[in-house]
């Protein structure tokens, strides 16, 4: 009888071993955290990189890198080993028992700011002894922990051409609203009587640049061939609401981030801007666990109801 080699019966040892490694680059790291020495996982992943006969990385002193071929794998190894370290707590959901175990979701702040607190208080209502972690990271960050396995999925706007191996599944509509100080010039205005050449004159309040906002507003006023100015950009939702109602600008905004109590003018721009929506981001060859998919399904149910106006917004975005 043919005996199994023994570096093959500890596949998934030498499978964490590299996954570990890869994401934290450092096999030093990857041992602290796996409880083993270092000399362990190099030999772990020594030993697999024997059998797939491959360099899975490149070794520049106590620092590494991927290879194209490491890379590969860890795209492929990440869920499996991921799947299997939490067996135990899908196990448990799989046959009734959904109050344990651990949701990692990855998301931005405005999305976490205004989007996900509903929901995360009716889910933890319902289920008290889930951990939730919640990992604020932008959109590129968040789908490189999704394919590496560290959250179950992510929450945010659409990506743009998404990748085939991601799913993104649309949750909520938001309006884009242009706010302005109280007594502005501009406030008087509708959704009707605003004109893109109205704003023009004034410098706006925007996100980053390299947050989709600008990139929305640059794509409309360019289409429209009108001029617009930018003259101060802030970080984040509150921090240009807060600006705006100092008088400080005007600035275009997702109703998402509007709840009725900022004193500011909002001036609905449906004629020019189109609704953008959030919704979830998952990978398609990830086994999400049943906590994940009732954490997912609380979250979808929303969309069937009103949606956000720019008075009362369900929820989020920046």
């Amino acid at each position: 009888m043919t005996r199994t080699p023994y570096y093959k019966q500890n596949r998934l040892k030498q499978l964490r071993a590299f996954c570990q490694s890869a994401k934290l680059g450092s096999i030093s790291r990857a041992a602290e955290t796996l409880f083993l020495s270092q000399p362990s996982v190099s030999l772990q992943i020594q030993a697999l990189e024997r059998e797939l006969d491959t360099e899975l990385f490149e070794r520049r002193g106590p620092s590494i890198r991927l290879t194209a071929h490491g890379a590969a794998l860890l795209d492929l190894a990440s869920p499996l080993v991921h799947g299997i370290d939490s067996i135990s707590d899908s196990f448990a959901g799989e046959i009734g028992n959904l109050n344990q175990g651990e949701i990692n979701i990855a998301a931005g702040e405005s999305t976490i700011l205004y989007l996900l607190p509903k929901a995360l208080k009716k889910f933890t209502a319902a289920f008290p002894d889930v951990k939730i972690k919640l990992h604020n990271v932008t959109g590129r960050d968040g789908l490189k922990m999704l394919r590496s396995g560290d959250v179950d999925f992510a929450v945010g706007p659409p990506i743009p051409n998404t990748p085939e191996d991601l799913d993104y599944r649309p949750v909520l509509d938001f309006k884009t609203v242009l706010i302005t100080p109280e007594g502005h010039p501009l406030a008087k205005k509708t959704s009707k009587t605003i004109r893109l050449e109205d704003i023009e004159p004034f410098g706006l309040i925007l996100p980053p640049r390299y947050l989709s906002t600008w990139r929305m507003v640059e794509t409309i006023f360019t289409k429209h061939s009108v001029n617009y100015s930018v003259n101060l950009e802030a970080g984040g939702w509150e921090v240009i609401k807060k600006y705006v109602q100092l008088g400080l600008g005007v600035s275009i905004v997702i109703s998402i981030c509007l709840d009725g109590s900022e004193k500011v003018a909002k001036i609905p721009l449906d004629k020019y801007f189109p609704n953008r929506n959030y919704g979830v981001v998952i990978q398609k060859s990830k086994y999400l666990s049943p906590q994940a998919r009732q954490f997912i399904k609380l979250i979808t149910l929303r969309s069937s109801r009103p949606r956000a106006s720019t008075r009362k917004p369900t929820s989020d975005q920046s």
